[in-house]
C-alpha cells in the first residue's frame, strides 16, 4: 500500500470519527438514537480513488449532484468492484456495493442516465418529474425510492415544491408504482442565520410528522433528509434521519472541482 493511500485512509477515518462524534453529541441534545441518523457521502468533489476508500471505510451510501457524473462514477466503481472480485481472490476483502443517491437537481431529460444505478433520488421537486420517473422506471421493471423536495425557505431561486402543495403532491405520488415515496428533503438558505436555518428545518419536520402520523405518506414514509456539512447538527436536532456530507467528510483529501453553490455537500 502506498504512503499516499495510507495517509488518505487515515485522514478519512479521522474525519469520519469526528463526524460520528458530532452526530452523537447532536443526538444527545435532541434525545435521539445516533443509529437513526444515516450519512450520505457526497463524493462529487473527490477523486474516484477516494470514493473507493469511502466504500472501504464502510460508507456505502454515496451521493452525486449531477446526473452525468453519477453515471460515469457508478460505472467506474462497478467495474472496479467486479475486477477486484475476479483478480483479488482471497487477498483482497471484497468491496461492498454502493447505494447511489441523486442529491442535486434532476432534469427530466436525464432520468435515463441515472436509472440504471440510482437507489434514491432526494430532489424530486415537481409532479412532472415524479410522473416521468414512474413511467421510465416501470418500463424497466424498477421501483425507485424518492424524497419530495420542499422549499421551506420560500426562496424563489431554490428548487422544491411550495409547503402548501406538499400534501397534494404526495397523494399523487402514491398512485404511481414506479416510485416509492420515502420522505421529504429540504435545503437551508445559503448564508442563513442560525435562527432562520432552524426554522426551515423545524418547518419540514412539522410537515413530515403531520404526514407520517396521518398515514398520508404511506407505509414507507420514514426519511427526513436535511443538513449538509455546515448545518448537519442543526438538521439532526430538528429530526433529520439523513445528512448529506461532502466537505466535512473529505476535508484534507483534495478535490477535483470546487464545491458548487446550492448543491448538497
Amino acid at each position: 500500500m502506498s504512503t499516499n493511500v495510507s495517509s488518505a485512509r487515515r485522514r478519512l477515518a479521522e474525519n469520519l470519527k469526528r463526524i460520528r462524534g458530532r452526530i452523537e453529541t447532536a443526538c444527545g441534545r435532541a434525545k435521539r438514537d445516533p443509529a437513526d441518523v444515516h450519512i450520505i457521502a457526497v463524493t462529487k468533489s473527490v477523486e474516484v480513488d477516494i470514493v473507493r476508500q469511502t466504500l472501504d471505510a464502510g460508507l456505502v451510501d454515496l451521493g452525486e449532484s449531477r446526473a452525468q457524473q453519477l453515471n460515469q462514477r457508478a460505472g467506474m466503481i462497478h467495474e472496479f468492484i467486479e475486477r477486484r472480485a475476479v483478480l483479488g481472490g482471497r487477498r483482497d476483502k471484497p468491496l461492498p456495493r454502493p447505494r447511489w443517491h441523486m442529491v442535486g437537481h434532476l432534469q427530466r431529460n436525464k432520468i435515463k442516465t441515472v436509472l440504471p444505478w440510482i437507489d434514491m433520488i432526494h430532489s424530486v421537486d415537481s409532479l412532472r418529474l415524479a410522473e416521468d420517473l414512474h413511467t421510465q422506471a416501470s418500463r424497466i421493471g424498477r421501483t425507485v425510492d424518492v424524497l419530495l423536495q420542499v422549499n421551506t425557505s420560500g426562496e424563489r431561486a431554490k428548487y422544491g415544491v411550495a409547503v402548501g402543495a406538499t400534501i397534494h403532491l404526495i397523494q399523487q405520488f402514491l398512485e404511481w408504482r414506479g416510485i416509492r415515496l420515502r420522505g421529504l428533503m429540504t435545503l437551508a438558505p445559503l448564508e442563513s442565520r442560525s435562527g432562520e436555518l432552524r426554522l426551515c428545518f423545524e418547518r419540514l419536520h412539522e410537515i413530515f410528522q403531520e404526514i407520517a402520523q396521518s398515514g398520508a405518506g404511506g407505509p414507507d414514509f420514514t426519511e427526513l433528509s436535511m443538513g449538509m456539512s455546515s448545518d448537519f447538527e442543526t438538521g439532526i436536532e430538528c429530526g433529520a434521519t439523513i445528512v448529506r456530507l461532502g466537505t466535512v467528510l473529505f476535508d484534507g483529501l483534495g478535490t477535483v472541482q470546487p464545491a458548487e453553490v446550492g448543491e448538497c455537500a
